[in-house]
């Protein structure tokens, strides 16, 4: 009997040998497989628990169709899609409890599809070519995605590719052992923040949830926490989401690639999750720290926070349209949303006398605000700054009231 059982996906016409030698020390550490083939030309040397036909019939389509299609990009899209249903298929049905995933440039791109459809908290190890390459854009990486990079593996097994598969059956393998399930015990509270020496709201609102009987979660609003932050929502897995820090939003508005994708402040109003917003933040747009600062932003305010990431100011009308932006998005959302203004500041940098203050640019937000923040939006306006006790208070003001009425539910699903 083994404890846990690990999902192995990879092209079983090309890396048959690679992948059947993962399932073997998978095996060797009593852990259980199953295996999935993805490849659409040839055949495994035996056969696969889920046959390519299985992966792409699971996404509507057939072996035929992938080959009719013309092309391997068309093909593996084909079988992408069918693995990434068949997967959280399996997944849902308590068929595994963790997956590892081989490939070049085409395995890698479905594995990436497959990986994000599975939950948080699912161990997903991708052995890839071109793991940590700028190839892989931000947005296809799921929020607790782990790679190894397939160093000497492309064709054939030897001693240096051996070394990276016999890592990620065992991580995956410890992964799965390790993890702790969520038994949803309380209730969660999804919040944006960034460190405290920018915003420090956390320090006082989380303690204050706890006491209420509520379990906060604080995602890191640099791109990949925002992502996270995202995926957990458009899973439902919040009763209340404080996102209180903005700046993946103006990024992304600006170009910038430290931003939270294009999903971002979408997913909870989808889920019928309800909000409290703030626009914690959103006066800087982030450069990464190997970035030459574009010329349009070299004349602005500038914060040089370490050498990972630097930022500088957005002017009246970028500040304009990021207001517009934020009412936009909140607007399609199913749920109530509550948005706090708080107009002496959006965070610690911008006080008086601060790197990143801007008094005129910062009025023209705070007006913008008021002129967008409309129905079906509820708005309030705080005299404080983002950083004061003021702003807790309303917050925590505003939490009370909606569980009181039941907005938010106190019980877990």
């Amino acid at each position: 009997m083994s404890d846990k059982t690990i999902l192995i996906i990879g092209t079983y016409d090309t890396k048959n040998d690679e992948l059947d030698y993962m399932a073997e020390r998978v095996q060797a550490m009593g852990g259980g497989v199953l295996s999935m083939d993805i490849s659409v030309l040839g055949d495994p040397s035996k056969p696969t628990d889920f046959s390519k036909h299985h992966v792409a019939e699971a996404g509507g389509s057939s072996i035929q169709a992938a080959i009719d299609s013309g092309d391997e990009n068309s093909a593996m899209q084909i079988m992408a899609k069918g693995g990434s249903l068949l997967a959280r298929k399996l997944f849902d049905e308590g068929r595994f409890d963790g997956c590892v995933i081989l490939g070049g440039t085409m395995g890698t791109d479905v594995a990436l599809d497959i990986c994000q459809a599975l939950p948080l908290g699912v161990p997903k190890y991708v052995v890839s070519t071109v793991a940590f390459s700028p190839l892989i854009p931000a947005e296809r990486l799921s929020a607790d995605i782990q790679m190894i990079l397939w160093a000497g593996g492309l064709y054939g097994l030897n001693s240096v590719c051996k070394a990276s598969l016999s890592q990620a059956a065992g991580a995956v393998l410890g992964a799965a052992r390790a993890v702790e399930v969520d038994t949803g015990s309380r209730p969660l509270v999804g919040m944006t923040s960034l460190g405290s020496s920018c915003l420090m709201y956390m320090k006082k609102l989380k303690p204050a949830l706890e006491e209420r009987g509520f379990e906060v979660a604080i995602f890191h609003a640099t791109g990949m926490g925002g992502m996270a932050y995202e995926s957990v929502a458009a899973e439902g897995g919040f009763a209340c989401v404080m996102d209180f820090a903005l700046p993946e939003l103006g990024n992304l508005l600006a170009g910038s690639v430290v931003n939270g994708g294009e999903s971002r402040m979408l997913q909870a109003g989808r889920a019928g999750i309800p909000q409290i917003v703030a626009p914690g933040c959103l006066d800087l747009i982030d450069f990464a720290g190997w970035q030459d600062i574009p010329e349009q932003y070299q004349d602005r305010p500038f914060h040089a926070h370490n050498r990972l990431i630097k930022s500088s100011g957005l002017n009246a009308e970028e500040r304009r349209e990021t207001a517009r932006e934020i009412a936009k998005r909140l607007k399609k959302s199913s749920t109530p949303a509550h948005v706090i203004l708080p107009n002496q500041g959006i965070e610690e940098w911008d006080r008086p006398g601060g790197e990143a203050y801007d008094p005129e640019a910062f009025a023209a937000f705070c007006d913008e605000m008021r002129e967008v923040m409309t129905s079906p939006l509820t708005f309030s306006e705080v005299e404080c700054h983002i950083n004061d006790q003021g702003f807790v208070d309303k917050a925590l003001e505003i939490f009370d009231a909606w569980v009181a009425d039941g907005t938010i539910k106190q019980q877990t699903s």
